[in-house]
């Protein structure tokens, strides 16, 4: 895979080695996001952070890095804000903002959206979530996470179990972190959401494709030998109404007693964020927060160090990093951490 001027707008685009080249970069961006060193690498360097539809971790994460990287950040959040309210196209939006940054990256409802918007635009566009279709950087830093937590425990993804809890039909980073398992051997899944909320064919079609075995269950309970639980929340954003999504909201929660009885003592826990903590939902547990294999905060860490290397990537500076960067003055190891 080409990085250096490429648009980032699916996990199709990656191949095993491509993935590894994120990882051996967003591993020595680990200095930069801890405030440890910094580096003006994309010093002059500005990002168009375009959130169309709400977001706090990616958005934050996105400028984040950038910040890190040296780079300034330009936002626009809403629908509302934007002359796409006025009926301006997306392709009319990309070709003007375009010229006002360097790279941009952009959520949006719509699914398909962001690849249209890349049509019109005359620097990288990465996507920070499409609709129900994709969401590329959350696939990535989600396989980041999966195969650092299982490092930890000498393990690989290649022949780990995985299980994906909640909305599986319209939860975008389900289904993007399904398709790049798909560059893995002998993985497999157990699929537990309601009915109505299952993976969707497309999805299923392409695990059994990469020769994955995986079972479709509506039952949380039962013993899990699995080495991820991945929980994810009912997107009441793409329901036709709050009352449909209510339909299913809290039927498959997670707390401690439920991971105890039957998960093993080292399943990973994962959630993309955020997750829903209301008491008629409250589909991973409080109680779960002082459980050491509890991942969700290291993974969303890991959401910037992912970003910084698609950065640095995309703009062809991923391997000069180091000749820009400086101690960092007020950092005190000891008072950080």
């Amino acid at each position: 895979m080409q990085f250096t001027g490429a648009n980032i707008l699916s996990v199709g685009q990656f191949n095993p080695d491509a993935i590894q080249r994120v990882f051996t970069i967003a591993d020595q961006m680990e200095p930069y996001a801890h405030r440890r060193k910094r580096t003006k690498v994309l010093e002059g360097a500005i990002l168009g952070n375009l959130f169309f539809e709400a977001s706090t971790r990616t958005r934050v994460s996105f400028g984040t890095a950038f910040n890190l990287l040296g780079g300034e950040v330009r936002e626009t959040t809403g629908m509302e804000s934007s002359a796409i309210a006025k009926g301006e196209s997306l392709f009319d939006t990309a070709r003007v903002l375009s010229s006002y940054s360097d790279i941009i990256t952009m959520r949006h409802p719509k699914a398909g959206s962001v690849a249209e918007f890349a049509e019109g635009s005359r620097v990288p566009v990465i996507n920070g979530g499409d609709g129900a279709n994709e969401h590329p950087t959350q696939a990535l830093l989600d396989l980041y996470t999966i195969a650092k937590e299982l490092g930890h425990h000498g393990r690989k993804v290649d022949g780990m179990h995985i299980c994906m809890i909640g909305d599986l039909k319209y939860g975008r980073t389900v289904h993007s972190l399904s398709k790049l398992l798909c560059l893995y051997k002998n993985v497999r899944f157990t699929l537990i959401s309601p009915r109505e909320l299952a993976m969707p064919d497309e999805v299923l079609n392409a695990l059994t494709d990469a020769g994955h075995a995986f079972r479709v269950t509506d039952e949380l309970v039962g013993e899990m030998d699995a080495d991820i639980v991945y929980q994810t929340r009912i997107q009441q954003e793409r329901f036709a109404s709050l009352e449909e999504a209510s339909l299913y909201r809290g039927k498959f929660r997670l707390n401690n007693e439920i991971y105890t009885r039957h998960y093993k003592p080292n399943t990973v826990i994962m959630h993309p964020l955020p997750r829903d903590s209301r008491a008629e939902a409250n589909e991973l547990d409080n109680d779960l927060n002082q459980n050491p294999n509890l991942a969700i905060f290291r993974q969303a860490d890991n959401g910037v160090l992912i970003r910084m290397a698609l950065f640095a990537l995309t703009l062809g500076v991923a391997d000069i990093v180091n000749k820009y960067d400086t101690d960092v003055v007020w950092f005190s190891n000891k008072a950080r951490y």
